[in-house]
């Protein structure tokens, strides 16, 4: 994601309305290779990585990682499926706010009962549903950005001319960290609330 920081709102708002999840049609209906997951991946989601080419959005290391960790169910003959591809997306966009434990524990119970399920609801089925809801999301956070952006304006009038433009900048990234401080706390205590499923196995 690319911020203009002369025009930071207007630049905001471009970037959000450029964001696109990786869509399950996308993805190919066959089994994959770790180099083909890992170009894939980063064809897909490097748009929104905060440094663009610098940046690794998963590596070989990682997703072996995951599968070591139980995060991501272990492939099959070194290949990985569609539903494979699903869940590492949702691994990549919690690893930035949560902690492994916590992601582990939050996609036991998804990948237990709905991994290469045969019949019934699949994890494709989910995923979709999940990110139908990001249209209206987005436009909700446009709004939200934007109300940050014009308080944080109004703040540090009195400040030393030659040092409102970073306070003001300081205020709004405040207002956003405390958003997302505050989101963090109960992502986690929903988690902190998800049965146990080594207590379940007992």
């Amino acid at each position: 994601m690319t911020i203009d920081t002369e025009n930071l709102l207007e630049s905001i708002m471009a970037s959000l309305d450029r964001f696109e999840h990786l869509k399950a049609e996308d993805i190919p209906n066959m089994d994959l290779y770790m180099d083909q997951v890992t170009t894939l991946m980063e064809n897909s989601l490097k748009a929104a990585s905060r440094h663009g080419d610098e940046d690794k959005i998963l590596t070989k290391t990682m997703i072996n990682n995951y599968a070591k960790n139980n995060l991501l169910p272990a492939p099959v003959k070194k290949k990985y499926s569609k539903e494979h591809i699903l869940v590492l997306v949702f691994i990549y966009y919690y690893k930035g706010i949560l902690s492994i434990g916590d992601i582990q524990k939050l996609l036991a119970p998804l990948n237990e009962h709905f991994f290469a399920n045969e019949s019934g609801m699949k994890i494709e089925d989910i995923y979709e549903e999940v990110f139908s809801m990001e249209k209206d999301q987005l436009e909700t956070l446009k709004k939200d950005v934007a109300a940050k952006y014009q308080a944080a304006e109004e703040q540090f009038e009195e400040a030393p001319e030659e040092h409102q433009k970073f306070l003001k900048k300081f205020a709004f990234i405040c207002a956003l960290s405390f958003d997302v401080y505050v989101k963090k706390l109960i992502i986690e205590k929903l988690i902190d609330d998800l049965p146990d499923m080594d207590d379940k196995k007992k």
